[in-house]
Protein backbone atom coordinates (compact mmCIF):
# COMPACT_ATOMS: atom_id res chain seq x y z
CA UNK A 1 0.00 0.00 0.00
CA UNK A 2 1.31 3.43 -0.91
CA UNK A 3 1.82 6.10 1.73
CA UNK A 4 -0.88 8.25 0.14
CA UNK A 5 -3.43 5.40 0.09
CA UNK A 6 -2.68 4.52 3.70
CA UNK A 7 -2.91 8.13 4.81
CA UNK A 8 -6.08 8.61 2.80
CA UNK A 9 -7.72 5.75 4.63
CA UNK A 10 -6.56 6.54 8.15
CA UNK A 11 -5.47 10.18 8.05
CA UNK A 12 -1.96 11.22 8.99
CA UNK A 13 -3.14 12.23 12.42
CA UNK A 14 -4.09 8.64 13.09
CA UNK A 15 -0.61 7.31 12.46
CA UNK A 16 1.50 6.25 15.37
CA UNK A 17 5.11 7.39 15.44
CA UNK A 18 6.56 4.04 14.27
CA UNK A 19 4.07 3.90 11.38
CA UNK A 20 4.65 7.52 10.44
CA UNK A 21 8.42 7.08 10.57
CA UNK A 22 8.20 4.02 8.35
CA UNK A 23 6.26 5.98 5.73
CA UNK A 24 8.71 8.89 5.85
CA UNK A 25 11.79 6.66 5.75
CA UNK A 26 10.84 5.44 2.29
CA UNK A 27 11.78 8.88 1.02
CA UNK A 28 14.96 9.39 3.07
CA UNK A 29 17.51 8.99 0.28
CA UNK A 30 15.77 11.23 -2.25
CA UNK A 31 15.16 13.88 0.43
CA UNK A 32 18.82 13.64 1.41
CA UNK A 33 19.90 14.19 -2.21
CA UNK A 34 17.50 17.15 -2.46
CA UNK A 35 18.94 18.73 0.69
CA UNK A 36 22.45 17.98 -0.56
CA UNK A 37 21.76 19.89 -3.77
CA UNK A 38 20.48 22.80 -1.69
CA UNK A 39 23.33 22.79 0.84
CA UNK A 40 26.38 21.25 -0.90
CA UNK A 41 27.27 19.39 2.30
CA UNK A 42 26.57 15.70 2.88
CA UNK A 43 26.54 16.14 6.64
CA UNK A 44 24.35 19.25 6.63
CA UNK A 45 21.94 17.34 4.41
CA UNK A 46 21.80 14.50 6.93
CA UNK A 47 21.00 16.92 9.74
CA UNK A 48 18.35 18.62 7.64
CA UNK A 49 16.61 15.36 6.75
CA UNK A 50 16.42 14.53 10.46
CA UNK A 51 14.96 18.00 11.07
CA UNK A 52 12.49 17.40 8.22
CA UNK A 53 11.21 14.18 9.79
CA UNK A 54 10.92 15.85 13.19
CA UNK A 55 8.96 18.78 11.75
CA UNK A 56 6.77 16.43 9.73
CA UNK A 57 5.87 14.40 12.83
CA UNK A 58 5.10 17.50 14.85
CA UNK A 59 2.99 18.96 12.04
CA UNK A 60 1.32 15.74 10.90
CA UNK A 61 -2.13 17.18 11.54
CA UNK A 62 -1.48 19.81 8.83
CA UNK A 63 -1.23 17.20 6.07
CA UNK A 64 -4.62 17.46 4.39
CA UNK A 65 -4.01 15.34 1.32
CA UNK A 66 -4.08 18.21 -1.17
CA UNK A 67 -0.64 17.06 -2.33
CA UNK A 68 1.12 13.72 -2.09
CA UNK A 69 2.85 12.76 1.14
CA UNK A 70 6.14 12.84 -0.79
CA UNK A 71 5.54 16.40 -2.03
CA UNK A 72 4.57 17.44 1.50
CA UNK A 73 7.91 16.13 2.79
CA UNK A 74 9.75 17.99 0.03
CA UNK A 75 8.05 21.21 1.10
CA UNK A 76 9.18 20.72 4.68
CA UNK A 77 12.71 19.73 3.62
CA UNK A 78 13.09 22.78 1.36
CA UNK A 79 12.02 25.12 4.13
CA UNK A 80 14.36 23.39 6.56
CA UNK A 81 17.22 23.99 4.10
CA UNK A 82 16.30 27.64 3.71
CA UNK A 83 16.19 28.05 7.50
CA UNK A 84 19.65 26.49 7.83
CA UNK A 85 21.06 28.69 5.06
CA UNK A 86 19.64 31.79 6.74
CA UNK A 87 21.42 30.87 9.97
CA UNK A 88 24.74 29.57 8.67
CA UNK A 89 25.42 31.03 5.24
CA UNK A 90 23.67 34.34 4.63
CA UNK A 91 25.92 34.99 1.61
CA UNK A 92 26.29 32.73 -1.43
CA UNK A 93 29.62 31.28 -2.47
CA UNK A 94 31.89 33.49 -4.55
CA UNK A 95 34.94 33.13 -6.78
CA UNK A 96 34.25 29.59 -7.96
CA UNK A 97 35.03 28.03 -4.59
CA UNK A 98 32.69 26.21 -2.23
CA UNK A 99 34.65 25.48 0.93
CA UNK A 100 31.86 23.47 2.56
CA UNK A 101 31.45 21.18 -0.47
CA UNK A 102 31.48 17.45 0.30
CA UNK A 103 31.28 14.48 -2.12
CA UNK A 104 28.30 12.12 -2.42
CA UNK A 105 29.12 8.39 -2.73
CA UNK A 106 27.69 6.70 -5.81
CA UNK A 107 26.84 3.63 -3.72
CA UNK A 108 24.29 5.75 -1.86
CA UNK A 109 23.00 7.42 -5.02
CA UNK A 110 22.26 3.88 -6.23
CA UNK A 111 19.58 3.72 -3.50
CA UNK A 112 17.48 6.30 -5.33
CA UNK A 113 14.32 5.04 -7.09
CA UNK A 114 15.06 3.97 -10.65
CA UNK A 115 14.22 6.56 -13.31
CA UNK A 116 12.05 5.96 -16.35
CA UNK A 117 14.19 4.26 -18.97
CA UNK A 118 11.93 5.74 -21.65
CA UNK A 119 12.87 9.27 -20.60
CA UNK A 120 16.64 9.60 -21.28
CA UNK A 121 16.52 13.38 -20.83
CA UNK A 122 15.11 12.93 -17.32
CA UNK A 123 17.91 10.51 -16.50
CA UNK A 124 20.50 12.93 -17.91
CA UNK A 125 19.19 15.78 -15.77
CA UNK A 126 19.23 13.58 -12.68
CA UNK A 127 22.86 12.66 -13.39
CA UNK A 128 24.12 16.09 -14.33
CA UNK A 129 22.51 17.89 -11.41
CA UNK A 130 24.37 15.75 -8.88
CA UNK A 131 27.82 16.28 -10.44
CA UNK A 132 30.21 18.57 -8.60
CA UNK A 133 30.30 21.18 -11.39
CA UNK A 134 26.57 21.70 -10.95
CA UNK A 135 26.77 21.65 -7.15
CA UNK A 136 29.51 24.27 -7.15
CA UNK A 137 27.58 26.51 -9.52
CA UNK A 138 24.29 26.23 -7.62
CA UNK A 139 25.97 27.15 -4.34
CA UNK A 140 26.77 30.56 -5.83
CA UNK A 141 23.06 31.37 -5.96
CA UNK A 142 21.23 33.08 -3.12
CA UNK A 143 19.07 30.59 -1.16
CA UNK A 144 15.61 31.38 -2.54
CA UNK A 145 16.59 31.45 -6.25
CA UNK A 146 18.54 28.26 -5.55
CA UNK A 147 15.40 26.61 -4.19
CA UNK A 148 13.37 27.81 -7.18
CA UNK A 149 15.95 26.44 -9.64
CA UNK A 150 16.08 23.02 -7.99
CA UNK A 151 12.33 22.70 -7.54
CA UNK A 152 11.55 23.83 -11.09
CA UNK A 153 14.45 22.49 -13.19
CA UNK A 154 15.46 19.38 -11.24
CA UNK A 155 12.21 18.20 -9.63
CA UNK A 156 9.95 19.60 -12.33
CA UNK A 157 7.49 21.30 -9.98
CA UNK A 158 4.96 23.71 -11.54
CA UNK A 159 5.58 27.38 -10.82
CA UNK A 160 2.34 27.59 -8.81
CA UNK A 161 3.45 24.83 -6.42
CA UNK A 162 6.82 26.51 -5.91
CA UNK A 163 5.06 29.83 -5.28
CA UNK A 164 2.82 28.17 -2.69
CA UNK A 165 5.82 26.63 -0.95
CA UNK A 166 7.72 29.91 -0.79
CA UNK A 167 4.67 32.06 -0.04
CA UNK A 168 5.31 34.05 -3.19
CA UNK A 169 3.63 34.86 -6.51
CA UNK A 170 4.04 32.89 -9.71
CA UNK A 171 5.53 35.96 -11.37
CA UNK A 172 8.13 36.25 -8.62
CA UNK A 173 8.99 32.57 -8.97
CA UNK A 174 9.39 32.87 -12.74
CA UNK A 175 11.59 35.93 -12.29
CA UNK A 176 13.71 34.14 -9.69
CA UNK A 177 14.10 31.18 -12.04
CA UNK A 178 15.36 33.44 -14.83
CA UNK A 179 17.90 35.01 -12.48
CA UNK A 180 19.00 31.62 -11.20
CA UNK A 181 19.49 30.23 -14.71
CA UNK A 182 21.52 33.31 -15.64
CA UNK A 183 23.63 32.83 -12.52
CA UNK A 184 24.26 29.20 -13.38
CA UNK A 185 25.45 30.18 -16.87
CA UNK A 186 28.11 32.36 -15.24
CA UNK A 187 29.61 29.38 -13.43
CA UNK A 188 29.14 26.57 -15.95
CA UNK A 189 30.71 26.24 -19.41
CA UNK A 190 28.36 27.27 -22.20
CA UNK A 191 28.01 23.80 -23.67
CA UNK A 192 26.50 21.18 -21.38
CA UNK A 193 28.88 18.48 -22.59
CA UNK A 194 31.77 20.63 -21.38
CA UNK A 195 30.65 20.51 -17.76
CA UNK A 196 29.15 17.09 -17.42
CA UNK A 197 31.39 14.06 -17.38
CA UNK A 198 28.74 12.08 -19.25
CA UNK A 199 28.44 8.31 -19.25
CA UNK A 200 31.60 6.42 -18.40
CA UNK A 201 33.15 4.70 -21.41
CA UNK A 202 36.30 2.76 -22.20
CA UNK A 203 38.23 5.96 -22.93
CA UNK A 204 37.26 7.44 -19.59
CA UNK A 205 38.23 4.28 -17.73
CA UNK A 206 41.60 4.21 -19.50
CA UNK A 207 42.26 7.86 -18.63
CA UNK A 208 41.39 7.24 -14.97
CA UNK A 209 43.73 4.24 -14.96
CA UNK A 210 46.59 6.30 -16.37
CA UNK A 211 45.87 9.14 -13.93
CA UNK A 212 45.93 6.68 -11.03
CA UNK A 213 49.22 5.09 -12.09
CA UNK A 214 50.89 8.45 -12.72
CA UNK A 215 49.68 9.78 -9.37
CA UNK A 216 51.03 6.78 -7.45
CA UNK A 217 54.33 7.23 -9.29
CA UNK A 218 54.14 11.05 -8.77
CA UNK A 219 54.96 11.38 -12.47
CA UNK A 220 54.27 15.10 -13.00
CA UNK A 221 54.92 15.18 -16.77
CA UNK A 222 52.56 12.24 -17.31
CA UNK A 223 49.87 13.91 -15.20
CA UNK A 224 50.33 17.20 -17.03
CA UNK A 225 49.71 15.47 -20.36
CA UNK A 226 46.24 14.39 -19.15
CA UNK A 227 45.06 17.84 -18.05
CA UNK A 228 43.10 20.30 -20.14
CA UNK A 229 44.60 23.74 -20.59
CA UNK A 230 41.77 25.20 -18.49
CA UNK A 231 41.76 22.50 -15.81
CA UNK A 232 40.52 23.54 -12.35
CA UNK A 233 41.78 22.11 -9.08
CA UNK A 234 40.51 22.70 -5.54
CA UNK A 235 40.57 21.02 -2.13
CA UNK A 236 37.65 22.03 0.08
CA UNK A 237 37.58 23.03 2.88
CA UNK A 238 41.12 24.35 2.24
CA UNK A 239 40.94 27.74 0.43
CA UNK A 240 42.60 27.99 -2.96
CA UNK A 241 41.41 27.41 -6.52
CA UNK A 242 43.98 26.77 -9.24
CA UNK A 243 42.88 27.35 -12.83
CA UNK A 244 44.97 26.26 -15.79
CA UNK A 245 47.49 23.46 -16.29
CA UNK A 246 50.52 25.55 -15.36
CA UNK A 247 48.91 26.79 -12.13
CA UNK A 248 47.86 23.28 -11.09
CA UNK A 249 51.25 21.74 -11.83
CA UNK A 250 52.97 24.64 -10.09
CA UNK A 251 50.86 24.09 -6.99
CA UNK A 252 51.62 20.35 -6.93
CA UNK A 253 55.34 21.07 -7.30
CA UNK A 254 55.32 23.69 -4.54
CA UNK A 255 53.54 21.27 -2.21
CA UNK A 256 56.27 18.67 -2.64
CA UNK A 257 54.04 16.17 -4.44
CA UNK A 258 56.74 15.40 -7.02
CA UNK A 259 59.01 13.91 -4.38
CA UNK A 260 56.32 11.95 -2.56
CA UNK A 261 56.67 8.17 -2.24
CA UNK A 262 54.71 5.34 -0.69
CA UNK A 263 51.32 5.88 -2.35
CA UNK A 264 48.63 3.32 -3.16
CA UNK A 265 45.24 3.86 -4.78
CA UNK A 266 41.74 2.35 -4.70
CA UNK A 267 39.07 3.19 -7.31
CA UNK A 268 35.90 4.92 -6.13
CA UNK A 269 32.95 6.85 -7.54
CA UNK A 270 31.35 10.08 -6.33
CA UNK A 271 28.59 12.31 -7.71
CA UNK A 272 28.36 10.04 -10.76
CA UNK A 273 31.99 10.84 -11.55
CA UNK A 274 35.15 8.71 -11.39
CA UNK A 275 37.16 9.06 -8.21
CA UNK A 276 40.40 7.69 -6.79
CA UNK A 277 41.14 7.16 -3.09
CA UNK A 278 44.84 7.54 -2.24
CA UNK A 279 46.62 5.95 0.70
CA UNK A 280 50.06 6.85 2.09
CA UNK A 281 52.50 4.46 3.74
CA UNK A 282 53.00 5.05 7.49
CA UNK A 283 56.00 3.13 8.79
CA UNK A 284 54.91 3.45 12.41
CA UNK A 285 51.52 1.90 11.58
CA UNK A 286 52.96 -0.67 9.19
CA UNK A 287 50.18 0.12 6.73
CA UNK A 288 48.93 2.54 4.09
CA UNK A 289 46.50 5.01 5.69
CA UNK A 290 43.85 7.21 4.01
CA UNK A 291 45.25 10.38 2.45
CA UNK A 292 42.93 12.05 -0.08
CA UNK A 293 40.00 11.36 -2.40
CA UNK A 294 40.25 12.85 -5.90
CA UNK A 295 37.00 13.30 -7.82
CA UNK A 296 37.60 13.81 -11.54
CA UNK A 297 35.64 15.56 -14.25
CA UNK A 298 36.60 14.42 -17.73
CA UNK A 299 35.71 16.40 -20.86
CA UNK A 300 36.82 15.72 -24.38
CA UNK A 301 39.18 12.95 -23.37
CA UNK A 302 41.12 15.04 -20.82
CA UNK A 303 40.79 15.90 -17.14
CA UNK A 304 39.00 19.22 -16.79
CA UNK A 305 38.61 19.32 -13.01
CA UNK A 306 40.03 17.66 -9.91
CA UNK A 307 38.31 18.20 -6.58
CA UNK A 308 40.33 16.72 -3.75
CA UNK A 309 38.72 15.83 -0.43
CA UNK A 310 40.33 14.95 2.89
CA UNK A 311 40.59 11.45 4.30
CA UNK A 312 37.63 12.01 6.64
CA UNK A 313 35.36 11.23 3.66
CA UNK A 314 36.61 7.63 3.27
CA UNK A 315 34.18 6.02 5.73
CA UNK A 316 31.16 7.40 3.84
CA UNK A 317 32.42 5.64 0.71
CA UNK A 318 32.90 2.30 2.44
CA UNK A 319 36.61 2.50 1.70
CA UNK A 320 39.03 0.44 3.81
CA UNK A 321 40.50 2.09 6.88
CA UNK A 322 43.98 0.93 5.87
CA UNK A 323 45.85 -1.10 3.29
CA UNK A 324 48.45 -3.59 4.50
CA UNK A 325 52.01 -3.66 3.23
CA UNK A 326 51.11 -5.90 0.29
CA UNK A 327 48.65 -3.27 -0.92
CA UNK A 328 45.49 -5.38 -0.64
CA UNK A 329 42.37 -3.97 1.01
CA UNK A 330 41.70 -4.75 4.65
Amino acid sequence: MSADTWLGERGVGGAGEPEFTGLAERHRRELHVHCYRMLGSFEDAEDTVQETFLRAWRRRETFEGRSTFRAWLYRIATNACLDLLAKRRPEPATGGEVLWLQPYPDRLLDELPAGDADEPETLAVARETIELAYLIAVQHLAPRPRAVLILRDVLGWPAKDVADLLGDSVNSVNSALQRARAGMREHLPEQRQDWTGGQEDAGTRELVRRFTEASVATDIPALASMLRDDVRCSMPPTPGLQIGRDAVIGDWTADGFAGMTGLRAVPAAANRQPAVAFYHWREQEGAYLPLTLDVLRISGGAISEIVTFHADRFARFGLPERLPADGTES
